[in-house]
């Protein structure tokens, strides 16, 4: 029987059916520390394979795209906070005060590691220098953040750390250099099971939005604001995401980067953290509450994975993949 046309792929409806099955049975106590545990062994496992089936000339060509990784910074820390402040009028009409603060302070993080080059992969883009951009763009974020946080938010110095950084090191980099280290007796082997690999790349995407889907409703994530405020705060994140993701692609053509460098302009300019916001949230306004400062960070992220999951999707379509 041929599959209906107007029925997503099989990706897509794993993505909503994570979103349901979180809101709905949400992962808690034990078994809530053991998908935490789990994502972190698949991406630690999407990391080791990127550096197995990556050639030393593809990553040393990733590492050195200063122009992609200049405007993917440029996106991150410039254009989002231009948009948060330029837009305060309408985003502030569309939810509280509070809750415009926390817009302002999702314009300030970084931009996400493993989703970011998870899209990049499925989506068929420069996968070196994504994972060069996003981790260049969440380690500058340990000490870009507060600043900026200081200077918009608080109107003085805040404290920062350094936590986020090492849990990079460890969770990403080194089994990426492992990776590295082992391709010339792995390389062959993920080559030949290439297709059957990337199961690993949208396991581990289903994994996050799980997982962080299930805390976000135990948060009280439908409980938190009235449902006019809710659906206020949805348009302004959808409308930040937007003008993301539009004015990347535009930039990124306009400065004559490829298709491939475009998908990694793409997904890493226009991501921001949450892995990173909600720990640094619990520093930079110790003593204050934070549920309408990270809230509007928590709609943004899975929005930003649901939206840019089908647009990795229709990038892989139009190249044939």
């Amino acid at each position: 029987m041929p599959r209906p046309r107007f029925l997503p792929d099989n990706f897509t409806l794993g993505l909503l059916g994570s979103v349901l099955l979180a809101s709905l049975l949400p992962c808690r106590g034990n078994a809530a520390q053991l998908l935490e545990w789990l994502t972190d062994v698949a991406i630690g496992l999407l990391f080791f394979l990127h550096g197995a089936k990556l050639s030393r000339q593809a990553v040393v060509a990733g590492i050195t795209h200063w122009r992609l990784h200049l405007t993917v910074l440029a996106a991150t820390f410039v254009l989002f906070p231009l948009l948060g402040v330029a837009l305060r009028p309408l985003l502030s009409g569309l939810t509280t005060p509070e809750l415009y603060l926390g817009l302002l302070y999702l314009c300030l993080l970084p931009s996400t590691v493993q989703s970011s080059i998870a899209f990049v992969s499925v989506a068929d883009g420069n996968v070196p220098a994504a994972i060069c951009s996003a981790t260049a763009s969440n380690l500058l974020g340990i000490a870009l953040t507060p600043l900026l946080v200081g200077w918009l938010l608080l109107g003085g110095e805040v404290g920062r750390g350094a936590g986020s950084a090492m849990g990079i090191v460890y969770q990403l980099l080194l089994p990426f250099v492992a990776g590295q280290l082992l391709r010339p007796w792995l390389g062959r082997w993920v080559d030949r099971y290439k297709s059957k690999l990337k199961l690993v790349d949208q396991g581990s995407i289903l994994l996050v939005v799980y997982t962080a889907f299930s805390a976000a409703v135990i948060g009280g994530l439908w409980q938190a604001t009235p449902l006019p405020a809710l659906g206020g705060l949805l348009l302004a994140c959808a409308l930040l995401l937007a003008l993301a993701l539009g004015l990347t692609r535009l930039a990124s053509r306009q400065l004559g980067f490829d298709r491939a460098d475009e998908i990694t302009i793409v997904f890493c300019g226009s991501k921001k953290s949450l892995a990173s916001g909600v720990p640094m949230a619990k520093v930079l306004f110790a003593g204050h509450a934070i549920g309408a400062i990270v809230l509007p960070l928590m709609l943004f992220h899975q929005l930003q994975l649901m939206v840019c999951a089908l647009l990795a999707q229709r990038y892989r379509r139009r190249a044939g993949g």
